[in-house]
């Protein structure tokens, strides 16, 4: 097995329902460590750049301003396979799907106010990590 570094954010109807401290600790007693956290409120140039692979979709724009509506909270996770350890943490991306005791099961509003991202794949865990952070941020 690898060890990999993936992103993680805790997103606005997590933070604004201080589910912060929950979310973290599930994914530490998942096998994942947090090597680089920070709390940001995002703009919307930010939003839509970060989510610029889904702009031809319909809900872009939607995302975009839930993702600016409240702080979020970004982090860089590792561990063995992190990429797909967090997956499986946060749970199916619709919450309905997800299976119990995952984040989105217990802790999602909606579809889109589940309460998670995660990266889906390495290279865009690698662009999503350098998004939010510097390697000097790095620490694990």
């Amino acid at each position: 097995m690898a060890v990999q570094r993936t992103l993680s954010i805790i997103k606005p109807d997590a933070t604004r329902r201080n589910l912060t401290g929950k979310i973290v600790d599930r994914l530490e007693q998942g096998g994942l460590r947090v090597v680089a956290q920070r709390r940001v409120h995002l703009t919307r140039a930010q939003a839509e750049a970060f989510y610029d692979v889904h702009k031809e979709r319909p809900f872009y724009d939607s995302l975009c301003s839930f993702m600016t509506s409240g702080p979020v909270v970004v982090q860089v996770l590792e561990g063995e396979n992190a990429i797909e350890r967090n997956r499986e943490v946060m749970g199916a991306t619709n919450p309905e799907n997800a299976d119990a005791g995952t984040i989105r099961k217990d802790f999602a509003e909606s579809l889109e106010a589940n309460s998670v991202h995660g990266s889906d794949a390495p290279e865009t865990a690698a662009r999503e990590i350098a998004f939010f952070f510097a390697e000097v941020d790095i620490v694990g």
